[in-house]
């Protein structure tokens, strides 16, 4: 598997636990604070990478402090990022996000240099000779710009899987119809199905967007697990029965191990069954990068461990 992994990328500051936000300069001791790559192309990058994938990185970040430390970080993970780009008068994206004992995390993002790539940004070159294509958070590109990026890559008999990075409530569905005609595999959570199809039930959601074209959706629900909706049916997955420290990357973990099976020659049942554990694996540690397995132990960890349902 030959991927590039295409889109938002961003430096996470993950403090835990935090229950509230002291008042006024009060101050309040804390277990743990990390810094780790993520985002919806660097935080699946890590996964699979980890999972045995040769991955290239590309998107737009800052010449900045925190551009430094992000391209570090993927760099020790074995991700090639020579197809980064770096802005010199826009900051690097960057969150914030405070956890709180049962895993939620709240967000204080900075948007940054994601919004700025563009069509002269891409590497075309790469793409063609990638075996797949994840192209993650498109709407912050826009879906035109988006559609030019997966259609060249479906051109060059490249597989192409999309997922969303804005909540439900933000998302209309002419944000990402354009691009779905070029989506082998849509990889958005219940929230982002329901938000983006403009529907109410999300199998509905999910099958509005097959009918637009995507060819595969597989929707992410927590702990509810994962639902894969095609043109012939529904299949649900459940997820994996784990104590769940932080839910940060467990969606882009998710997306990792399904590509990760599709390029294998697994079912989509089997892919999905590799996403959730890998989600599982990353959800029991602090950050995107939580968790030293690679594919063999991921495998055996679904094999072995108990599911919710």
């Amino acid at each position: 598997m030959k991927v590039v992994t295409m889109g938002v990328h961003v430096l996470d500051v993950l403090v835990r636990p935090v229950e509230e936000i002291p008042e006024g300069q009060g101050a309040t001791l804390v277990d743990d604070i990390r810094m780790t790559a993520a985002g919806t192309a660097g935080g699946t990058a890590l996964t699979l990478a980890k999972l045995g994938a040769s991955v290239r990185t590309a998107g737009a970040i800052g010449s900045d402090p925190t551009g430094d430390l992000l391209v570090q970080l993927l760099d020790r993970a074995g991700i090639d990022t020579a197809l980064l780009v770096r802005r010199v008068d826009t900051s690097t994206s960057a969150s914030v996000l405070p956890i709180r004992p049962n895993g939620d995390r709240p967000s204080l993002h900075l948007l940054g240099a994601n919004i700025t790539y563009g069509l002269d940004d891409v590497p075309w070159d790469a793409v063609a000779e990638a075996t797949h294509l994840h192209l993650g958070g498109p709407e912050l590109i826009g879906a035109d710009v988006a559609a030019r990026i997966l259609a060249h890559a479906r051109e060059h008999d490249v597989v192409t899987s999309v997922d969303l990075l804005a909540p439900g409530e933000l998302g209309t569905f002419d944000q990402i119809e354009a691009l779905l005609p070029h989506v082998d595999y849509l990889l958005p959570n219940d929230d982002q199905v329901l938000g983006f199809s403009e529907e109410q039930d999300l199998v509905t959601g999910a099958k509005k967007l097959l009918a637009a074209g995507a060819g595969l959706v597989a929707v992410t629900r927590g702990g509810d697990g994962a639902l894969l909706v095609t043109a012939e049916g529904t299949e649900t997955v459940p997820a994996f029965e784990v104590d769940v420290v932080d839910s940060t990357g467990c969606g882009d973990a998710f997306s990792a191990g399904f590509m990760r099976g599709i390029s294998l020659g697994r079912t989509p049942r089997e892919a999905a069954v590799l996403g959730s554990a890998a989600a599982a694996l990353v959800a029991q540690g602090l950050g995107s990068d939580h968790g030293e397995f690679d594919l063999p132990e991921a495998d055996e960890f679904a094999m072995t461990h108990k599911t919710r349902s």
